[in-house]
């Protein structure tokens, strides 16, 4: 699976693309909305891992500009990841946009089921 990562925490974007290539994916760290949306327009992903709070707009912005999109490229399968709860206000507005929310730090195990799954 082709896995877009979006995160602006480039330690922790980092570190999941490894996670994910150790376990037989491939992935692509971007670390603004803007690269995420330059990244899905020019590269076809099967999942995008999306942070809800990024520096230029919201990760929410992205999956409904992705979402929207009609390229045969955009990824079927959005997962919000923050350190929000889909409970909070934040995680909240996420309902909806995306398939799964995953609370930081990721479970690891639990991404890999979201993703088998897919």
């Amino acid at each position: 699976m082709n896995v877009l990562i979006v995160d602006d925490n480039e330690a922790a974007a980092d570190l999941l693309q490894e996670l994910l290539t150790l376990q037989d994916h491939t992935a692509r760290c971007t670390y603004t909305a803007q690269q995420a949306l330059d990244a899905a327009a020019s590269e076809r992903f099967d999942a995008a891992l999306i942070d809800l709070t990024l520096p230029d707009f919201p990760g929410t912005e992205v999956a409904r500009r992705l979402r929207a999109g009609t390229a045969e490229g955009a990824p079927k399968l959005l997962v919000a990841i923050s350190g929000f709860s889909a409970q909070d206000a934040a995680g909240a507005s996420a309902r909806g946009l995306f398939d799964h929310h995953l609370q930081k730090p990721i479970d690891i195990d639990q991404l890999s089921a979201i993703l088998a799954a897919h």
